[in-house]
């Protein structure tokens, strides 16, 4: 795969593609250029060489990095905390409670991952490196963290994709780093002009109540920007926000309905595809376009995540 350039998003903000699942602008690693360098999110271990790599081309050694925040423990976006941090002697690993104890002892969500993807586990995942607890940085909804003589990061614990998910509020650009929180946010359509920003609903603590009440507050705080966890950033926080409510109650409505018929989730990640595919099409976007496999991908996560919710109620 290519050498890809970090993007630049602001004159201390930078995005670096870690090419999750072997797909560019999947997930990603941001890059705050404070006196305390900060990283958000890792991505699973195989992006950890586009990570140090991405670092270099900044003219940053690993050296540099003091704080590595992971917004949840899924492996997306923390599988690879462990190996990064191993290289980065001055790094600290900051996590939200409910997920700390994953890092220090990741056998348990190595083997949940295993059971989900199988032989594909090694390729996607491998290896799940343990974090020292004293290497360890807890905090949660409104701790702070100060990373520049004008930065101090806030914590917001925001559930609804994970119990044990928090965004983290940057007052420079009055932006939060959300995670998968209130959704994803697709490259591929919004650098054609095209919107389309759609709920995170995987297994297996998806709550839509909570995920909505998210939603709520970051549009309450009137933000400047939302950087996600897949993949960039939106400069138009309100559209995005809102167009991911609608379309987490399409998801709710759909998945309500597969359930009472007894459907499969693969089933109902046909037909969340085929909603999704037919407000694209209003759009004139064709039935060829290469967001077509990321947005399928999602939507099989996804309907999972919404029949384990609604067989854990009934």
């Amino acid at each position: 795969m290519k050498d890809k350039q970090p993007i630049r998003l602001t004159e201390r903000l930078h995005l670096i593609d870690g090419f999750d699942l072997g797909l560019p602008e999947r997930t990603g690693t941001y890059v705050i250029g404070e006196k305390e360098l900060t990283l958000i999110d890792t991505g699973p271990s195989p992006s950890v060489k586009y990570v140090k790599k991405g670092l270099a081309a900044l003219g940053y050694t690993l050296e540099d990095v003091k704080y590595i925040i992971v917004t949840h423990v899924h492996l997306d976006h923390s599988g690879g905390a462990g190996l990064l941090r191993s290289d980065c002697p001055n790094a600290t690993v900051v996590v939200h409670p409910k997920g700390a104890r994953h890092l220090a002892d990741p056998s348990r969500l190595t083997a949940g991952a295993r059971m989900v993807y199988g032989d594909q586990f090694d390729r996607l995942f491998d290896p799940i490196v343990a974090i020292p607890e004293e290497r360890l940085l807890i905090k949660t909804e409104g701790d702070r963290l100060e990373i520049g003589p004008g930065c101090t990061l806030e914590f917001w614990n925001t559930p609804g994709h994970a119990n044990h998910h928090f965004s983290i509020y940057d007052p420079v650009s009055n932006g939060i780093f959300a995670g998968d929180t209130v959704g994803i946010r697709y490259d591929q359509l919004v650098r054609e002009g095209i919107d389309l920003y759609l709920p995170s609903t995987s297994p297996n603590q998806f709550n839509p109540e909570a995920m909505q009440h998210a939603i709520e507050r970051m549009s309450a705080a009137k933000l400047d920007t939302i950087y996600y966890g897949h993949f960039s950033k939106t400069d138009q926080p309100e559209r995005a926000l809102r167009m991911s409510g609608e379309w987490l109650k399409v998801f709710v409505d759909e998945g309500r309905d597969a359930f009472a018929t007894h459907l499969e989730s693969s089933q109902l990640a046909d037909r969340l595809f085929d909603r999704i595919q037919a407000y694209l099409r209003t759009q004139d976007v064709p039935d060829d376009h290469e967001v077509y496999p990321y947005i399928r991908l999602d939507m099989q996560v996804s309907a999972m995540g919404i029949m384990d919710r609604l067989s854990k109620q009934e």
